[in-house]
């Protein structure tokens, strides 16, 4: 899932790019011909509002692990701009509703009925995100929209076409294993690497993190290795175990306070220590943990917001990505951020007026 499309959407033939990444990562993901027109008009109906309300700003298209599971492929459309806000968020969420000239009348409350998933975070003069997810399955009507536990975003340096950096997630029993991975160097070597462990935390996805990190150094060694970190939820115990090693770095909140949870030195696939020590802290339902690769600056300020915290992590992950850079001081690597919390989301288009 190493497959990245960022477009700059700052001018008219650019709506013309969004909708045309959206159908290439259709093709990727293996979905049908209704889907990909789906993925198609919500790119396009994203694109245009940055162009109209917003003044331009960036899609992001991503290849993501589907919910129920975290198996299979599904497409994930990220709008992302510094704009002025959305004034009316519930009528801009309403059905139809439009005021762009060159929009297909469709409106943001289309893209929200038409995707699996959609979430969209707005506040005045500081911008919106937009997140929606296309499944190979059309979104039952009626039914609660199955949402992933944990979410993130991905881009590459310099716009390519793959990033060196992957983010993944599995379950077995009662655990939830989060693992992010920066392969070393940027290219498709790196990226080869970023996907192999993700990969391979699938077929061990019931073991402790320290192990799991054990057995992707093993997956690993014919690549050029990657940094990783895994960090793994036990609902029945209400705990989060975490361990890394190499420069990925995660800040846990928990309340109003933040912690940065340490990785050692090391590349998974070349050389680990003998000993990697495994951080237990309570996971509890204030709780939110942030994992980033070394592409996010590394004075990046964590979010307060509590709209924003209250968010699908996919929203959380996308916004911190956004505010962390700028075209005065972009990423300087291919870069990753993944985000994982407690089921206690908001309000699936809630906003912050």
């Amino acid at each position: 899932m190493s497959r990245v499309w960022e477009v700059p959407v700052d001018d008219a033939t650019r709506v013309r790019d969004a909708r045309t990444a959206a159908r290439e990562a259709c093709l990727r993901a293996g979905l049908a011909a209704p889907r990909t027109a789906v993925a198609e008009l919500v790119a396009t109906e994203l694109a245009t509002n940055l162009l109209k309300h917003a003044g331009g700003g960036r899609m992001v298209v991503n290849l993501v692990a589907r919910p129920a599971d975290g198996a299979g492929t599904s497409v994930q459309l990220v709008s992302l701009d510094n704009g002025p806000g959305i004034a009316d968020v519930p009528a801009a969420l309403r059905d139809g509703y439009t005021t762009a000239d060159v929009s297909l009348g469709a409106g943001l409350g289309s893209c929200g009925r038409r995707a699996n998933s959609f979430h969209l975070y707005s506040v005045p003069d500081c911008g919106t995100v937009a997140v929606a997810r296309i499944d190979p399955e059309p979104a039952g009507r009626g039914t609660a929209r199955d949402d992933m536990p944990a979410g993130g975003i991905t881009v590459a340096l310099a716009r390519a076409e793959r990033s060196g950096d992957a983010w993944g997630w599995a379950r077995s029993d009662g655990l939830l294993t989060l693992l992010l991975a920066d392969g070393l160097g940027p290219g498709p070597h790196a990226a080869d690497a970023a996907g192999v462990a993700v990969a391979e935390l699938r077929r061990g996805a019931g073991l402790p993190p320290v192990d799991i990190l054990r057995r992707l150094h093993t997956a690993l060694r014919p690549t050029r290795g990657a940094a990783v970190a895994v960090a793994q939820v036990d609902a029945e115990r209400a705990e989060l175990s975490y361990a890394g090693i190499g420069d990925v770095r995660a800040r846990l909140r928990t309340g109003d306070t933040w912690t940065s949870l340490e990785s050692h030195p090391g590349i998974v696939g070349a050389h680990i220590p003998a000993h990697v020590s495994l951080r237990r802290v309570p996971w509890r339902r204030d709780s939110l943990l942030v994992v980033h690769s070394d592409g996010l600056p590394g004075r990046w300020v964590p979010p307060e917001d509590p709209h924003l915290l209250g968010h699908d992590p996919s929203v959380v992950a996308a916004t911190i990505l956004r505010d962390a850079g700028s075209p005065a001081r972009p990423v300087r690597d291919d870069t990753s951020v993944a985000v994982l919390a407690p089921d206690r989301r908001t309000s699936t288009h809630d906003s912050h007026l």
